[in-house]
C-alpha cells in the first residue's frame, strides 16, 4: 500500500473519477454508463433506491467486481483493479452493508485479516499483543467498548458493524465507501461515526457514503449523486437541494406520506405473555429478559422500541422458539399454551419471523429467488418427493408482484437482488406460510424510502386482515407512523406501553433509557405510566 494515499491531487481536480461504468448480471443490467467524481476531503453521498446500482457501483471501486466496462481513475492515474487486496493496496477501502467478517475469529484478527502483523521479519510469528493493541486504539477512536479478544461470533450485531468500521480506517486509505454503515449502530455509536467521518475529511480522504436516510445525507454530504435503475440521475452539492428533491429523483415519483389508519379495529387477544424471562448465556454479551408481560390483539401492530442491547431480538427469538435458551413463564397462543421449542414448531402454529441479521440469517445465498421464497411451503409444492414447477411457478411470481421483487427472474441467484428486494424475499417466503402472528426484527433495515413505504402498507394490510404484527425498529419515526402501540424495552425489562395516540420520541426514549434509578432503586416506570396519563 501506498504511504502518502492522499497526495498528489490538485484541489481543483477529483481524487477520482469513475466514467461510464456498466455492469450486468445475466439478463439484467445493473449499471450503464454511469460516471461520478468524487474529491479529497469529500463526503460524497450516493443515493438511489433498492437495486439502482449503488452496491454493484462501489463493489466495482473496491475491486470485488472486476468484470465492467469503463474506467477508473484515481488521483489521476487509470486504475484496473484485479481483487479487493489491489484495490486496498491503492488506498480504497470498503465497509460493507452485508458484514464480511470472519465469526470465529476475534475481533482483533479480522482487522488484520490478510495484513497480520508479524515478528522476526517474513519468517517470523503473529504479533497477536501489537495487534490487539491497534485493535484497543481503533475502539477506542470509535467510542465503542469491544475486547479485541472477543469472537465476532459472540458480539451482537451493532458491535460487529463497529469491528467492520475499524477494519476500513485500520490503515491510511484515500477512499472509504460506507455502504449503510448505521444500519445497525446505536444513536450514539452513530454520533461517534460521524465523529470519524469528519476526521477522515480533515485528512484528506474522500468518503463516500451510501445511505437511505436522508437526515444523514443532509448531515454529513458535501455533494450528492442519485442513480435511478442503474443509470445516473443529477448529482448537487448538498445546498442546492432538499431531501424531497432528492427522494422524487431517486423514485421518480413522489412518496406519499404514511398515514395511520383511526378506523382501525382489533379482535381479541392472540399473544398472551406473562412474566417471560430468559438467562442471558454466559459470556455472550446478549441481554436477558425479565419479567415480560403484555398482551397483542388481533389486527393489531405492536411496535417494540430500546436502545440495542434492550433485549428487542431476544424477545422476538424466545416468542419463535428460536432462543439459546428456554425461557420461563408463560406464553398462549389465542388461549392455548405455546411453548415452542424449535422455530418449527413456532412456524406450524402460525408464527413467522423475519430476522435482523439477513445475511446470516435469513438468505441461502446459493439458491435461487424462487428456492428461497418457497423454502417454507415445499409441503404444499409437492407432488410426491418433486416440487411441482408449476404450483411453484405460480407461487413465486404471485409473491414477485405482489411485493415488487425487483429481479432478473425467479432463477436468478438471491445475492444477485439488492439488499432491499433480499428482505422482500425473505418477507415473501413467510407470508406464503399464512402467519398468524408476524414477527418482525428491524423489517426496513438497508431498505430505501420507496420500499418503505411499500413494507409499511404491507404491514397494515396484514393487520387489516386480522393478523398480529411484533415489529422492531431503530426508527422511531417508523414506529409511531407504523404501530398502534409501543412497547418499550430497557436492559431486558419493559418500561413503557404507550398507544400510538400517546406516544412520542421524547417519551419512548425517556423510557428506553432509563429503568432504575441508580440512587433510588425505585421503577421509573410509575412515572412514566403518569406522563402517557397526563398526556390522555
Amino acid at each position: 500500500m501506498s504511504t502518502t494515499p492522499h497526495a498528489a491531487v490538485s484541489p481543483s481536480e477529483p481524487l477520482l473519477v469513475m466514467r461510464a461504468i456498466g455492469k450486468s448480471f445475466g439478463g439484467a443490467r445493473a449499471l450503464d454508463g454511469v460516471s461520478i467524481e468524487v474529491h479529497a476531503g469529500e463526503v460524497h453521498a450516493l443515493c438511489g433506491e433498492n437495486g439502482a446500482g449503488k452496491s454493484t457501483l462501489m463493489k466495482i471501486l473496491a475491486g470485488a467486481i472486476v468484470d465492467y466496462e469503463g474506467e477508473i481513475v484515481l488521483r489521476g492515474a487509470p486504475e484496473r483493479f484485479s481483487g479487493t487486496r489491489e484495490a486496498e493496496d491503492a488506498g480504497v477501502r470498503i465497509i460493507h452493508q452485508e458484514l464480511n467478517l470472519v465469526p470465529e475469529l476475534t475481533a482483533a484478527a479480522n482487522i488484520f485479516l490478510g495484513r497480520e502483523q508479524v515478528k522476526g521479519g517474513w519468517f517470523g510469528w503473529l504479533d497477536d499483543r501489537g495487534m490487539e493493541a491497534r485493535a484497543r486504539t481503533l475502539f477506542e477512536r470509535l467510542g465503542a467498548s469491544i475486547s479485541p479478544r472477543a469472537r465476532v461470533c459472540d458480539l451482537r450485531i451493532g458491535d460487529q458493524q463497529m469491528v467492520e468500521i475499524a477494519k476500513a480506517i485500520a490503515f491510511d486509505a484515500a477512499v472509504v465507501i460506507m455502504d449503510e454503515p448505521t444500519s445497525a449502530l446505536s444513536d450514539a455509536e452513530v454520533d461517534r461515526l460521524f465523529r470519524v467521518i469528519g476526521d477522515l475529511k480533515r485528512s484528506g480522504a474522500a468518503v463516500l457514503y451510501i445511505s437511505h436516510k436522508m437526515n444523514e445525507v443532509f448531515t454529513l454530504s458535501d455533494r450528492v449523486t442519485v442513480l435511478r435503475d442503474g443509470r445516473f440521475v443529477t448529482s448537487t452539492t448538498r445546498s442546492e437541494t432538499t431531501p424531497d428533491a432528492i427522494v422524487r429523483a431517486m423514485v421518480g415519483r413522489q412518496i406519499a406520506e404514511f398515514h395511520h389508519d383511526p378506523t382501525q379495529t382489533y379482535g381479541p387477544d392472540l399473544l398472551e405473555v406473562e412474566g417471560l424471562s430468559l438467562a442471558s448465556p454466559a459470556g455472550s454479551g446478549r441481554p436477558a429478559l425479565q419479567d415480560l408481560c403484555f398482551r397483542v390483539r388481533s389486527g393489531e401492530v405492536l411496535g417494540v422500541a430500546g436502545l440495542l442491547g434492550s433485549g428487542r431480538t431476544e424477545l422476538l427469538e424466545a416468542l419463535f422458539g428460536a432462543s439459546l435458551e428456554a425461557p420461563r413463564g408463560a406464553i398462549k397462543l389465542e388461549g392455548q399454551p405455546a411453548h415452542f421449542r424449535h422455530p418449527a414448531e413456532a412456524a406450524r402454529a402460525g408464527l413467522a419471523l423475519v430476522t435482523e441479521d439477513r445475511k446470516s440469517l435469513g438468505l441461502f445465498a446459493e439458491m435461487t429467488v424462487a428456492e428461497n421464497i418457497t423454502l417454507t411451503r415445499l409441503a404444499r409444492l409437492t407432488i410426491g418427493p418433486f416440487v411441482n414447477p408449476k404450483s411453484e411457478r405460480s407461487a413465486v411470481d404471485r409473491s414477485i408482484a405482489d411485493l415488487a421483487i425487483k429481479t432478473a427472474g425467479r432463477k436468478a441467484l438471491i445475492t444477485s437482488l439488492s439488499g432491499g428486494n433480499q428482505q422482500k424475499c425473505i418477507l415473501a417466503r413467510w407470508l406464503l406460510t399464512e402467519p398468524r402472528l408476524l414477527l418482525l426484527d428491524e423489517p426496513t433495515r438497508g431498505v430505501d424510502v420507496g420500499a418503505k413505504a411499500e413494507i409499511y402498507e404491507l404491514i397494515r394490510k396484514l393487520a387489516r386482515e386480522g393478523r398480529a404484527v411484533i415489529m422492531t425498529s431503530s426508527e422511531l419515526p417508523e414506529l409511531l407512523a407504523v404501530a398502534d402501540r409501543i412497547l418499550v424495552l430497557c436492559e431486558g425489562r419493559i418500561t413503557a406501553d404507550i398507544p400510538r395516540a400517546l406516544a412520542t420520541e421524547e417519551l419512548v426514549m425517556t423510557a428506553a433509557v432509563k429503568f432504575l434509578d441508580r440512587g433510588t432503586g425505585e421503577s421509573s416506570l410509575p412515572s412514566l405510566t403518569r406522563q402517557v396519563e397526563q398526556k390522555g
